[in-house]
């Protein structure tokens, strides 16, 4: 579960928006359903898990400017 929030965290840090705004728009849950995961009060089922991955893989952070070619 940890690891689940974690790859969240990381993927709503990768594109500027809170991991509520991901559930949200994945499965337009509740603003308090984030909470309820982080303190333990709820988990989510394998079903939810793999449509929140499903969003992420289907809307990838933006990537890092490839490095400039260098004037040779």
């Amino acid at each position: 579960m940890e690891q689940f929030l974690e790859e969240m965290r990381a993927y709503a840090k990768a594109i500027g928006r809170s991991p509520q705004h991901i559930l949200r728009q994945a499965l337009g849950a509740s603003w308090s359903q984030w909470k309820a995961w982080e303190e333990g009060q709820a988990s989510p089922t394998l079903n939810t898990v793999d449509k929140i991955r499903q969003y992420m893989a289907e809307n990838p952070a933006p990537c890092a400017a490839p490095p400039a070619e260098d004037a040779a």
